[in-house]
């Protein structure tokens, strides 16, 4: 027998450190309020956060394997409409470096992928009004003719909006435009739609730090029409900067929200009687929605918001109180307005390690309905990264043999397929390659594990396998006693 699905229960009168209420989110069984998660998220200690989500990890994924994936960040263009103040890589036409890549110099990085047992690139660019709808049709044919076994993990929320308003499409509102631009890139070889641009979704945190960005409910109406065509999407969440706490919910909670209607809409809609929708079972809803959550700090060099004072500068206390801006500001239904405070907008407050699991770790036992949350590594570093494992995070992302908007905003931090596999072993799981939707390939836990074919540590480095300018590349080693 099966029933119609139906979002976890929430027992809004519960306090948020109750552990009776933690034990049955960690089990699956109860569903966090927007201001619960709050609370953990402000106020619950930090080793409690992670022994929760944690337990939820486990719940989901089991106590073996963490996973990873081979592929690599193709960014074919950064030249830009936008005007994004956390941005170090967006180009205009008229600059010296802006560029576009042929076609052929596409197809070359793919096959240097392929060579390396990749199975994806993650394929974005900036907005670009030059390149015409034929452009990214033949390349895309062009992809699965001469590579069918990689998956297109291609392009963003931001730029279907551009691609909307570049080519003009027929229909009735933007979920029509989008679908209809969707489902021509979907049949010439697109696979899946990734969750770059969704920052924070607050209209008055991203009025500030995205000009000329498509808006959140703009965001979200893309990924949906997505879903309606049969797409696996992610969902990101850039934060450490001008916004307050309660908008990192507030981000999280919208995403739940839809996530929640693409499994009416487009899944299956039924599940068995006895159980609620339960995310470890991730094709249980068959048609399109979110399959994971990415959450990381903003990375100040090099951008227009780095520049920006961090909170509390000189005398900030003394003229308008303790509170950072954001937080006055901030919102759990998102209705925030900037002029609650005078100083928002212009004061940043950078989220650390500690600030990162928090936040990672709160986002596990808040998005019931995801399946996978992802460890930064490549903002916070292998180690931090590493200890994400036991904060929520069941994935530890990409290889990444190319990378360019992180690291032209300062960060640069690289691993290869054996350094990454050693983190992942060292925190006590298996490691394991896994594909866009996280299908495990390969699990690494004979002799023949890449980190276990290394005879010696000392000599070992992390290698870029292909860089693009002349900026230092940090070479990440583990050592013996690491």
């Amino acid at each position: 027998m099966s029933t119609i699905y139906q979002p976890l229960p929430e027992h809004p009168d519960l306090d948020a450190r109750d552990p009776g209420l933690l034990a049955a989110v960690a089990r699956g069984e109860a569903r966090l309020t927007p201001e619960q998660g709050l609370a953990l998220l402000t106020g619950a200690p930090l080793h409690e956060l992670g022994r929760y989500a944690d337990a939820r990890c486990r719940d989901i994924h089991g106590d073996t394997h963490r996973t990873y994936v081979i592929d690599r960040n193709i960014n074919y263009t950064n030249i830009c409409t936008a005007k994004c103040i956390f941005c170090a890589f967006k180009r205009t036409a008229k600059d010296h470096d802006a560029y576009t890549l042929e076609h052929e110099q596409l197809y070359e990085k793919i096959a240097e992928l392929s060579a390396i047992g990749g199975t994806q690139i993650l394929m974005q660019g900036g907005m670009n009004p030059d390149l015409p709808l034929d452009w990214y049709l033949t390349l895309l044919a062009g992809i699965k003719e001469r590579f069918p076994h990689i998956h297109v993990h291609a392009f963003s929320p931001p730029e279907m909006i551009e691609f909307v308003n570049f080519f003009n499409p027929p229909g009735a509102d933007l979920i029509e435009k989008t679908r209809w631009v969707l489902a021509r890139l979907k049949d010439a070889g697109m696979d899946s739609l990734p969750g770059g641009g969704g920052e924070i979704f607050a209209p008055a945190v991203r009025s500030k730090i995205g000009l000329g960005k498509c808006t959140a409910e703009a965001w979200l109406q893309t990924m949906y029409a997505a879903h309606s065509l049969g797409m696996f999407t992610s969902a990101t969440m850039m934060f450490g900067h001008i916004e307050g706490h309660a908008d990192r919910i507030h981000h999280m909670s919208l995403i739940r929200q839809w996530q929640d209607r693409a499994i009416r809409d487009f899944g299956t809609g039924e599940v068995p009687a006895d159980v609620a929708w339960d995310p470890s079972v991730k094709k249980q809803a068959t048609g399109g929605h979110y399959t994971a959550f990415i959450s990381w700090p903003f990375q100040p060099d090099n951008t227009a918001l780095g520049r920006l004072r961090e909170w509390p500068a000189e005398g900030d206390v003394e003229a308008h109180g303790p509170a950072f801006p954001g937080d006055v500001v901030a919102k759990l239904d998102g209705s925030g307005t900037k002029d609650l405070h005078p100083e928002f907008g212009r004061r940043l407050r950078y989220a650390g390690a500690t600030e990162y699991l928090r936040t990672q770790a709160t986002s596990r036992l808040f998005m019931d309905n995801i399946y996978s949350i992802g460890s930064s590594w490549v903002t916070m570093g292998p180690h931090v990264g590493q200890v994400g494992l036991y904060y929520g995070a069941n994935d530890m992302g990409s290889v990444m043999m190319e990378e360019n908007v992180v690291s032209s905003a300062g960060t640069t931090y690289c691993l290869d397929e054996a350094v990454l596999c050693r983190l992942i072993r060292d925190a006590g799981f298996v490691p394991a390659q896994r594909n866009n939707v996280y299908d495990i390939l390969t699990v690494h836990d004979g002799p023949d594990a890449p980190d276990l074919r290394v005879k010696d540590w000392s000599e070992h480095r992390a290698q870029r396998l292909h860089i693009e300018s002349e900026k230092r590349v940090a070479q990440v080693t583990i050592g013996a006693s690491d």
